[in-house]
């Protein structure tokens, strides 16, 4: 073997360890997301890293974020460089997508427009439910003291308040202008907003404040199982269907070359692996398998759509929680009242 044909034989093989040694190479992502799901994707990271590094070789670090969900979003237009979002609204996921860092389609680009797990509104009460809260029209009386975030920061909040407005629609003679009055009333019965949901929840159980917690059903549900003795859960006549989606951040993948591991990532949210880990987290299944080995822990509810009464995010958003919309005029009176 001559020299010329030594030198090309090793610069191939250095070429193919280079290759295998990139293919193996740690990949990052980030994942911005909102405030009750830190648990959730704690234990959902490990078991994707597991799966992926058995799949392709790869070791990936998923690092996460959290906080309000339109705030989360906004860090993003900001500069925060998440690879995927996992929001509370459909409305954040939008925005980004109007802002060009998120394809158009985003919510046909996964099962159950791109939402793999569900929620809704529920109520924590004190063990024994000392103020028989029972369902919406409880809230109003004088004598209940409510714990709610704000519908300005929280996505837990507008889909409470939008459960609230939805419940009186579809009462007997149910107007828009009842649905104002009872809305009115509702936060007339608050002291104050909290700024995001675990910070409502925590107001309520480390605080010790408030007779009602109005919060996410996983958000009560993890705090019955971290205190059993402590509180029970209120599921009112009707609620909402909350949809958290998920998205890849078109623009920031393929900045950092990690749209495979990105796209990946969500995807295995679907799986039974992954629908488990979120059931386990109190949030509800989309596999109808993995709900059926669940449910006990997740009772049949009569919910109602955003799109029954809202038409869509956008449209909710413009009417009720912009400056000067519905929210503010009635929380404005509300406080009057108060």
């Amino acid at each position: 073997m001559n020299l010329r044909q030594t030198r090309c034989n090793l610069m191939i093989l250095f070429l193919a360890l280079c290759a295998m040694s990139a293919a193996r190479a740690d990949v990052t992502l980030l994942n911005v997301s909102y405030d009750p799901t830190r648990e959730m994707y704690a234990e959902y990271n490990v078991a994707f890293a597991k799966y992926w590094k058995a799949k392709t070789g790869e070791t990936v670090n998923i690092k996460q974020t959290h906080g309000t969900s339109s705030k989360q979003a906004t860090t993003v237009e900001e500069g925060l460089e998440a690879d995927v979002v996992t929001l509370a609204m459909g409305f954040d996921v939008e925005n980004l997508a109007a802002t060009n860092f998120i394809a158009p389609n985003w919510s046909q680009r996964l099962p159950h427009d791109a939402a793999p797990y569900t929620s809704t509104i529920a109520f924590l009460v004190r063990k024994g439910n000392p103020k028989n809260i029972r369902d919406w029209s409880d809230l109003v009386r004088f004598n209940v003291d409510i714990i709610i975030p704000s519908p300005k920061t929280a996505g837990a909040a507008r889909w409470g308040y939008l459960a609230a407005w939805g419940y009186v629609l579809k009462q007997p003679g149910g107007t828009e202008e009842k649905a104002r009055e009872f809305t009115k009333r509702l936060y007339a019965n608050t002291k104050g907003l909290e700024y995001g949901a675990r910070g409502a929840a925590n107001t309520f159980t480390k605080g010790g404040r408030g007779d009602v917690l109005v919060t996410w059903e996983n958000e009560a549900l993890k705090s019955m199982a971290d205190e059993p003795d402590k509180y029970e859960i209120v599921y009112p006549s009707i609620s909402i269907l909350a949809e958290p989606p998920v998205a890849v951040v078109d623009k920031m993948v393929d900045k950092h070359g990690t749209r495979k591991v990105a796209e990946a990532y969500l995807q295995y949210l679907y799986t039974p692996a992954g629908q488990e880990i979120a059931a386990k987290n109190f949030y509800r299944p989309t596999d109808p398998n993995v709900m059926a080995k669940f449910a006990k822990q997740f009772p049949p509810l009569k919910l109602f759509k955003l799109e029954d009464f809202f038409t869509n995010w956008q449209t909710a958003n413009k009417m009720h929680f912009q400056d000067g919309g519905t929210f503010d005029k009635i929380y404005d009176q509300a406080r009057v009242a108060s």
